[in-house]
């Protein structure tokens, strides 16, 4: 009875896999080459461009608070306050090579900007070590995480605007970049009127983003969140450039080698950092940390980050009211 239960169990699935092998080979319905690549989270367009436009001429943005009492720190003031806490909370970047990044090896943060944050630590706390509480933001909440006093300070490529002054205070300037392009190394492209009709990526609410949809010859603006995710959609071909300051595109072409930045500087973008509206004495202070920053560590972190990568390397001298 074994041996005839086996033959039958046999003879079965010799019967399944013959009716299997009736209908023929399998078909793909959806050939690799027809799925387009997933677009990163929260992809937009010029719907985007928020308060950071540049054409409020209203005001002269670079002008700042004059510092007063150098980096001593008095009793009852916004720095007394952060040192009694034990941590200056500092909005930064985490996707912007060179000037804001997660080091992959080490895990810490890391580039230009987050020098400038541990120089002003410094100042208050006599050293930068364990006295920083880095939050991520992405370029669209800067003016928000500074109105609701969520941070101390926003270090993050943040130029300054007279848009962007009616709701936060800014030092004086620390670093000067300007909007170029970048597209792959085989592309044509050399001027932002050669891009229209195109798409063309920056990130959400950014002076770069405006610009892009201001432009007469109206390229598609394409909003992300971050610089990262404007990298990713030109290598998979979902826009045909990119558009942002000079020292950001650099540092996609340092992580991409097959792409290029093409054409001259068609913006000024002063980066500034970005305090609280009501914290005027914090604007006096910073901007007291940086008249010392531009006599040698500023130049220390430029050759670190981006001497071999862009011409210049002079800081932007102050500008006080």
């Amino acid at each position: 009875m074994r041996n005839g239960l086996r033959t039958a169990v046999l003879g079965a699935v010799l019967v399944l896999a013959t009716a299997c092998g009736s209908a023929g080979a399998p078909v793909d319905p959806a050939p690799v080459g027809d799925v387009a690549p997933p677009q990163p989270a929260n992809v937009g367009g010029a719907d985007n461009t928020g308060g950071g436009g540049t054409t409020d001429t209203s005001c002269n943005p670079l002008a700042s608070l004059r510092p007063t009492n150098g980096t001593s720190i008095t009793s009852g003031s916004t720095m007394a306050k952060i040192k009694e806490n034990g941590k200056l909370v500092a909005g930064v970047d985490q996707t912007t090579f060179l000037f804001g990044f997660r080091n992959p090896t080490s895990g810490q943060l890391e580039g230009f900007d987050i020098d400038m944050v541990n120089e002003i630590a410094k100042a208050i706390f006599g050293s930068a070590e364990g006295r920083v509480q880095f939050r991520a933001i992405p370029s669209k909440l800067r003016e928000e995480v500074l109105e609701k006093k969520q941070v101390d300070i926003v270090v993050r490529t943040y130029s300054i605007t007279c848009s962007r002054l009616k709701k936060v205070n800014f030092s004086t300037a620390y670093y000067q970049a300007g909007q170029r392009i970048l597209v792959e190394s085989g592309s044509k492209v050399g001027q932002l009127s050669d891009l229209a009709g195109r798409r063309v990526c920056a990130t959400k609410t950014s002076t770069s983003l405006t610009k892009i949809a201001a432009d007469p010859s109206k390229p598609v603006p394409v909003s992300v969140d971050n610089w990262s995710d404007c990298l990713v959609m030109l290598q998979q071909k979902q826009v045909e450039a990119v558009s942002t300051d000079d020292v950001i595109l650099a540092g996609m072409l340092a992580q991409d080698p097959t792409l290029k930045i093409v054409g001259d500087r068609f913006t000024e973008e002063n980066y500034g950092i970005g305090i609280p509206k009501e914290n005027e004495d914090m604007v006096r202070y910073v901007n007291a940390v940086l008249e010392n920053v531009r006599g040698g560590a500023w130049q220390a972190s430029y050759a670190k980050w981006i001497g071999n990568k862009l011409e210049g390397g002079t800081p932007p001298s102050p500008l006080y009211k």
